[in-house]
Order: structure tokens, then C-alpha cells, then sequence
């Protein structure tokens, strides 16, 4: 068994998700592992060099899980030849410039998303990455819970039969910070720096709709600017621009053809009562499910219990405790993890990859949409995207 070296440059590690989910929980995890498992029984092990603004804080950061190569100048890390792939988790606006110039050094390319925060933008770094004959692929993480796995798994069983319908509830209450002390960055909340939630989340869901229950054909959708006024990191108070909610409806076709309708509720000001802190509801004529982040639940047709509509007695059904629990039957890895190992497996053996900057184009394809919905308060069709 011999043991490849690849070389990733890893820029904007420093923030929340690139630090815990692709520094810590993947590739740290998986050169703790030994590395990457090729078809033919080799491994690859990574070997990154992390990339900041911050001299002293990518430093620590470096030290503190035991890599040895840090810096500060991305244009001397794109010149050397013996790192092969860009990964990006800084921010969105500067992520379409900072791809070209990866591509250009001749690197292959990953990065989280939104991969550009506006649809022209988006399609404009897919097409050079397609043109540069390189690899290149986009974050889509939520595919890889085990709560949607699962619920993958029962959609190819057939459990659901025809299926009718998705509600989709995400969200929680974060904190304005006047109170308590903030849990999300303050620019996820400023327009300028490219908050909003319908920006934040609908790339996730375009993926997670075209994937598990159907292309996406129309949306309506309404935002809201629920909190006004913010506090930051140093507790000084700021105008929130961005959205902070959105309620949107979608028509799919589903993978039999058949129409499914999907509604998404998401926000940042909501608390919550139910099994997760995002929920899939899903029902067909055979079966129903609710998954959320690791476990799904099921309910079939010869199992649907008979309520009875009386607003005169307390209602006697724990509604909560008819379902069954889908099993754990198989160890779920961490979805970040997961899919780093399968474009590192892409990069090395060329094995197939569907999770490109074109797929991640849709997702921007999506919030667009769905902005233009918010203003022009209409259905808007979401048509194939030319690449």
C-alpha cells in the first residue's frame, strides 16, 4: 500500500464553518484517520497549508492541530506547484475572484457555498472551471446527514409511493446580543456584507429539493426583516438589512414525474419546538417521514392512526409517539468528512463527482428566484440553466 500526498491550500479557515466543519471535523479527521482510501487500496493523505489574513491567529490555529505550513500570502501558495487543489470558505463576495485566480495557477477547486452571491456571477466561475478542464466541486453537506440519508433510502425503497408533499421547517432564535451574546457572525444580519438567510440557505435547499424530491420548476417566496437593530461582536449596535426570515413555496417534479409540492419555513427568529433544529416532512400515499439532522421517522399507510376532529375534549393521541424510528444501520460519518473524501477520491483516481461549481450555480439560481418573488411578490419559474 503506498501513500500519495496532496497539497490544499486552505483559505478562510479562521471563520466558524471552515475552522470546525472542513479544518477539524475533515480534513484534520481524516489525516488522523491514515487518509483517503483509493479504489486500488492506496491512500492519499492531505497536507494543507492554511492561508489568512491574520498572521498571528492562522498560526495558533496551524499549531494547535499539529500542521506545519501556514502563511499569509495566497499569490506565493497558488504559485507552488507541489499544492494541486484551492478550498474557500472565506466570504462569499470575495469567493467567484478568488476561484479564477485558483484556476488560473492551474489548482482544482473547492469551496462552500453560496459559491458568488449573485446568479451571473455564479455561472460565470462554473463556466471557466467546466473551460479549464480541471476538477472543481461546491459544499452540498446537508446531503450527507443521516437524517436525510435515510430518508433517501426510503424514497428508492418506494415507502412513500406517490410522493405529494415536503414541509420543511429550519431555524432557531439567535440572540440579537444586547441580552446574551450573539451565536452567529453579525454580517450574516447586514445586506452590505452579504447576509440574509434566503442567501445563507436556499443554495442548501435547491440542492437538497433536486436531490431527494424533485427539480425544482417555480417558487414563491416572501422575506422579512423581522429584528431591526443587532449587536455585534463588540456589543455595539447595528442596522440588521438583511433578511432574518423567509417563507417560500415551491413546485418540483418529482423523480416519477409526478408533481410535489414543497413548503420552507426558515428563520433566525423562531424557537423552537420540535425534533431538530431542521425538520423534513414528507408525505406520500404509502408512507410519511420526518427527518432531521441523524434520525427519521416513518409512518405507512397501514399505520395511520384515525384521529377525531372534537375541539370540546382534550385531544387523547400523543401524536408524537406513532412513528417509527428508522434504524442506524450503518456508522454516518460526518457529511463535511464525507464529501471531502469523495472530491479528494475525484482529484487523485478521477472517480465520479456530482457535486460541481454548476450544481452550485443552481443554488444561486434559487435565491434569486426567490428574491425576485420577495419584490415582485409572484410565482417565479426557475428554468434549466445554460452551461
Amino acid at each position: 500500500m503506498a501513500i500519495q500526498r496532496l497539497g490544499i491550500i486552505m483559505h478562510g479557515v479562521t471563520g466558524r464553518m471552515g475552522m470546525n466543519q472542513h479544518l477539524i471535523r475533515s480534513i484534520v479527521a481524516i489525516r488522523n484517520q491514515g487518509g483517503v482510501a483509493l479504489s486500488n487500496g492506496d491512500k492519499v493523505m492531505p497536507d494543507p497549508i492554511l492561508i489568512g489574513r491574520n498572521a498571528e491567529k492562522i498560526e495558533a490555529l496551524a499549531k494547535a492541530h499539529r500542521i506545519e505550513r501556514w502563511g499569509t500570502d495566497l499569490d506565493a501558495a497558488l504559485a507552488d506547484k507541489n499544492d494541486t487543489v484551492f478550498f474557500d470558505a472565506g466570504t462569499t463576495q470575495m469567493r467567484p475572484t478568488l476561484l479564477a485566480r485558483a484556476l488560473r495557477a492551474g489548482k482544482h477547486v473547492y469551496c462552500e457555498k453560496p459559491i458568488a452571491t449573485t446568479l451571473g456571477e455564479a455561472v460565470e466561475i462554473a463556466k471557466a472551471a467546466q473551460a479549464s478542464g480541471l476538477k472543481h466541486g461546491a459544499v452540498q453537506d446537508k446531503l450527507f446527514l443521516p437524517g436525510l440519508r435515510k430518508l433517501d433510502m426510503l424514497r428508492r425503497a418506494g415507502f412513500f409511493g406517490r410522493m405529494l408533499s415536503l414541509r420543511l421547517e429550519f431555524g432557531y432564535w439567535v440572540f440579537e446580543g444586547d441580552l446574551q451574546p450573539i451565536q452567529r457572525p453579525s454580517w450574516n444580519y447586514r445586506a452590505q456584507d452579504g447576509g440574509g438567510i434566503i442567501l445563507d440557505m436556499m443554495c442548501h435547499w435547491r440542492y437538497v429539493l433536486d436531490n431527494l424530491f424533485g427539480e425544482v420548476k417555480s417558487i414563491s417566496c416572501l422575506g422579512a426583516q423581522h429584528i431591526p437593530q443587532r449587536w455585534d461582536e463588540n456589543g455595539k449596535p447595528y442596522a440588521a438589512t438583511a433578511d432574518d426570515a423567509a417563507y417560500a413555496m415551491a413546485q418540483l417534479v418529482g423523480h416519477n414525474g409526478e408533481p410535489v409540492v414543497a413548503q420552507m419555513n426558515m428563520s433566525w427568529t423562531t424557537r423552537v419546538r420540535r425534533d431538530d433544529l431542521v425538520t423534513f416532512h414528507v408525505d406520500g400515499t404509502h408512507g410519511s417521514a420526518v427527518a432531521g439532522l441523524s434520525d427519521c421517522r416513518i409512518q405507512s399507510r397501514v399505520a395511520t392512526p384515525r384521529p377525531v376532529w372534537n375541539p370540546d375534549v382534550k385531544q387523547p393521541m400523543d401524536f408524537f409517539d406513532q412513528w417509527q424510528l428508522v434504524p442506524d444501520a450503518e456508522v454516518y460519518d460526518n457529511g463535511f468528512k464525507v464529501q471531502w473524501e469523495h472530491f479528494i477520491r475525484h482529484v487523485v483516481e478521477d472517480a465520479p463527482y456530482k457535486w460541481t461549481l454548476p450544481e452550485g450555480a443552481k443554488g444561486v439560481q434559487l435565491v434569486e428566484a426567490a428574491l425576485q418573488s420577495w419584490k415582485e411578490r409572484r410565482w417565479v419559474d426557475v428554468q434549466p440553466l445554460a452551461m
